[in-house]
């Protein structure tokens, strides 16, 4: 089929389609905005912990890496007996597809601040909490933007195999099309699910950028 057809397809699709492409975003943004809350407040705490406690900095990465070697599918799949089919099996798996690199950058943020700073914080009378708070959190802030950035732009993409579980978003349309043959349905669904990525790419960096200490720009 060449690609004129394919687009026409996708003209027709959207033309007879926008309403469910709508509801379709909505869903996926959901998505993966609630597996990103609950995975930047666990990573973040997760990093940290493992910067306090160097004995288990090792298991807790290790742990989190082990999520990013299963497969997206079969992550699904383990999830199902637990939460069943449907929204929450979703934003479980995208939550622990997303821990990964915002527990390893949080720690590698923190762990890279120079030791003179916090020594001279501590040597101002800071208390720990202090110089996480006003201090290393936010030299850190940079690499961890970097992590969550990264995570955010893969749980877009994975978001797509909710389809399979009866979850919704995006992915309906591309699983639709594939089990149909219609390219211009796949692309229905691929095309706006690779623009939340760039959406959220540039987002984060702005974010990035905003709460970088000046020093660091």
């Amino acid at each position: 089929m060449n690609n004129l057809n394919i687009w026409q397809q996708l003209t027709q699709q959207l033309q007879m389609r926008w309403q469910e492409l709508l509801s379709a975003t909505s869903v996926h943004i959901q998505l993966v905005f609630f597996s990103m809350l609950i995975a930047i407040i666990l990573g973040v705490t997760l990093g940290i912990f493992a910067t306090r406690v160097p004995k288990l900095a090792n298991l807790v990465l290790g742990g989190a890496g082990i999520m990013q070697t299963i497969p997206s599918l079969a992550l699904l799949g383990f999830m199902i007996p637990i939460f069943g089919i449907g929204v929450k099996t979703a934003i479980a798996a995208l939550f622990l597809y997303s821990l990964l690199p915002i527990i390893r950058n949080t720690y590698t943020g923190i762990k890279d601040v120079d030791k003179a700073t916090t020594e001279a914080a501590k040597g101002m009378g800071m208390t720990s909490m202090q110089v996480l708070l006003k201090v290393e959190l936010p030299l850190a802030i940079p690499v961890i933007m970097a992590g969550v950035r990264t995570a955010a732009v893969i749980n877009v993409g994975n978001a797509t195999l909710a389809a399979f579980i009866g979850a919704g978003g995006l992915g309906d349309f591309i699983f639709l099309g594939i089990t149909r043959g219609i390219d211009g349905l796949i692309l229905l669904g691929a095309i706006p699910a690779a623009l939340l990525a760039i959406i959220l790419e540039t987002l984060f960096t702005a974010v990035e950028k905003w709460t970088t200490p000046e020093g660091l720009k």
